[in-house]
């Protein structure tokens, strides 16, 4: 299966990867490289894996990529983890519990979270 990345880099200089299909034993090891090369070439950037996109991840990738992550954030948190889908975070969770410090999105710290719960019972919502 083949995997695409897009790269962006915001104003303040943090790179975001925005990964699309699958990922891999094929794949894992080129993205290593890519992520040693931008992680020596930008120390001061966080570098963020968007997973929204990725369809699949391979038994056979899953442990290279965990421990590609623990090596390069072995000396300083760099990577971060985004938008990872529900399945995908089971294969995380039982691969290494570690991994879920990388997480990008705070889940708990939603504000909009209850919104429907705070202001769906009332008639009125804004003063006239």
């Amino acid at each position: 299966m083949t995997m695409r990345a897009r790269v962006r880099t915001d104003a303040l200089g943090n790179i975001t990867i925005h990964m699309e299909g699958g990922l891999d034993f094929e794949n894992g090891l080129p993205l290593r490289k890519e992520l040693e090369t931008l992680s020596a070439q930008n120390p001061t950037s966080t570098i963020t894996l968007d997973l929204h996109s990725l369809d699949f991840v391979g038994s056979s990738g899953i442990g290279h990529f965990v421990e590609t992550l623990q090596a390069l954030n072995a000396k300083k948190p760099q990577i971060k983890l985004s938008n990872v889908k529900t399945e995908f975070l089971r294969v995380f969770k039982i691969y290494d519990k570690d991994i879920m410090q990388l997480m990008h999105d705070s889940f708990d710290d939603d504000e909009t979270e209850n919104l429907s719960q705070r202001f769906a019972n009332r008639k009125q919502t804004f003063q006239n």
